[in-house]
């Protein structure tokens, strides 16, 4: 511990970020990166504690405590205050694959359990991270390392978001001879098409595919395998077969009305605006367009703030956002206490953005859809609500209940579902006859992610089921060293 009195000298502070009637001009990164002076002094409120809970990566009361990577935190957040940055990048590398990634889109389950912010504020870990491997490309330090060898063993992974490509670098590092099949026109999954430009900048997730594919790994773009090959193909031609095709069923919203033009689920929005502004900066008009129109985002979550920022680079006309919750506390709860994930309330960039133009918040809370209603061309024009209350049925459960009187009517021309994903679609684990657990997800026990077909493996959110991109990127890392154990009878991958 560099400095043991650094978390009481130093307070917490965060990048600043371009003011949000700047910022939606444009679909770039906003945050200022900071001075290293600021970024060694944040590395040294770190207290090097005995018991380091911020990098436990364990699900508490259903949601993530801690790193799910295991980074080792204190370590680097003390090379950082002693300027040792070349080795903060090695130590920071041993357990991630990608923080340049999950420097971006985090949550940062590691500050919900850092000890300092039992009584204060937490370590500012997701930013020393995503400083260390900016730091690291910018110095030339991150290079191609292929393996000196090759086992001759040969790997299909089947999906190219943050599991896949965490499972395709490990185990090419352990020298197979890796193919990842990806049916977009791009690699990335999830991390190119489904997280906004302004939250990503998708040059960062090419220039990490790119180092990928010069270590040797195999890329196949526009791809689907069980439509395009056959999934039988790949068990002819490959050794082990790593499935990580992710969560991609979106939750749908059954009630009168669905049908209607200008209803769509998130991800077809977030991705065709993605696709469009890479592919043509948007001049090509192969989006959803939110421009002019009043826009209802229903659902929360990083997916919901997405939708929201979005619409507003369009040029939205309003955007409100309907959460079926309620509004979260702005501290701790004593049903909540540390190290589980903090449960408050949270401003986020689209909030904060929507907050700036239209003077207020744009969520509403514990409000339900009844119906859609539509024009006379066959399009949505309104939605009709009721708020809710959440109360204990006869079997003790909280249910959702109609509070009487409170039907309102809202004006929208496009209609955003950001309600979370079901499952993974069931094509390729129908064709392989992979087993599906209860929620339908390939069945594959963690720590083995072996499914009932022989050299077939699930990891990431086709295994688990919806999650955060550094589950995924555990998942990848972990399902790597058991194929890597099933092809050659042991593991030396960490």
């Amino acid at each position: 511990m560099g400095k043991p009195t650094g978390f009481i000298e130093y307070q917490r502070e965060t990048p600043v970020e371009a003011a949000p009637l700047m910022r939606i001009a444009h679909w770039k990164e906003f945050s200022v990166p900071m001075p290293e002076e600021k970024l060694q002094q944040q590395g040294a409120r770190c207290m090097d504690c005995g018991i380091p809970f911020c990098h436990t990566g364990r699900i508490i009361s259903g949601m993530a405590a801690g790193c799910p990577v295991h980074n080792l935190i204190p370590e680097w957040n003390d090379l950082v205050y002693r300027g040792q940055w070349r080795e903060a990048l090695d130590r920071l590398h041993k357990t991630n694959n990608f923080p340049e990634f999950t420097g971006r889109v985090c949550p940062a389950p590691c500050e919900g359990s850092c000890t300092v912010g039992l009584n204060g504020s937490p370590v500012t870990i997701k930013n020393i991270e995503k400083a260390i491997i900016d730091r690291g490309f910018g110095e030339g330090w991150v290079v191609p390392e292929p393996p000196e060898a090759r086992t001759g063993k040969k790997v299909a992974v089947v999906g190219s978001g943050p599991s896949g490509l965490a499972c395709a670098a490990q185990l090419n590092k352990a020298g197979h001879s890796v193919t990842v099949y990806e049916r977009a026109d791009r690699a990335g999954g999830l991390l190119m098409y489904g997280i906004p430009n302004m939250k990503l900048d998708k040059s960062y997730v090419q220039r990490r595919i790119d180092l990928l594919a010069a270590e040797g790994v195999n890329f196949v773009m526009g791809t689907e395998i069980g439509k395009d090959i056959p999934a039988s193909k790949l068990k002819e031609e490959f050794d082990a077969i790593v499935l990580c095709g992710g969560a991609t069923k979106g939750r749908d919203l059954p009630v009168e009305g669905r049908s209607l033009q200008g209803v769509h689920l998130a991800m077809e929005f977030l991705s065709k605006n993605t696709k469009s502004l890479l592919d043509s900066g948007h001049e090509d008009g192969a989006f959803i367009s939110a421009e002019g129109k009043d826009v209802i985002v229903i659902g929360g979550g990083d997916t919901g703030t997405d939708c929201v920022g979005t619409s507003i680079r369009h040029k939205c006309r309003s955007v409100t956002q309907f959460e079926i919750m309620p509004r979260p506390a702005e501290t701790r709860q004593p049903n909540n206490p540390w190290p589980e994930w903090p449960r408050v309330l949270k401003v986020d960039y689209g909030q904060e953005e929507a907050a700036a133009l239209q003077g207020e918040d744009p969520r509403r809370y514990l409000i339900s859809t009844k119906k859609l209603v539509g024009d006379e061309n066959g399009h949505v024009k309104e939605l009709h609500t009721v708020q809710i209350e959440w109360k204990r049925d006869d079997q003790g459960r909280f249910v959702p209940v109609e509070v009487p009187g409170s039907e309102q009517v809202y004006p929208a021309q496009l209609v955003l579902l950001a309600m979370g994903f079901m499952g993974p679609e069931h094509t390729v684990l129908d064709q392989l006859g992979v087993e599906k657990d209860e929620r339908t997800n390939a069945k594959a026990a963690y720590g083995k992610f072996s499914t009932n077909v022989e050299g077939v493996f699930a990891a990431g959110d086709m295994r688990r089921g919806q999650s955060l991109v550094v589950w995924a990127i555990n998942e990848g890392r972990e399902a790597a060293k058991e194929v890597d154990r099933y092809l050659m009878g042991s593991s030396n991958l960490p």
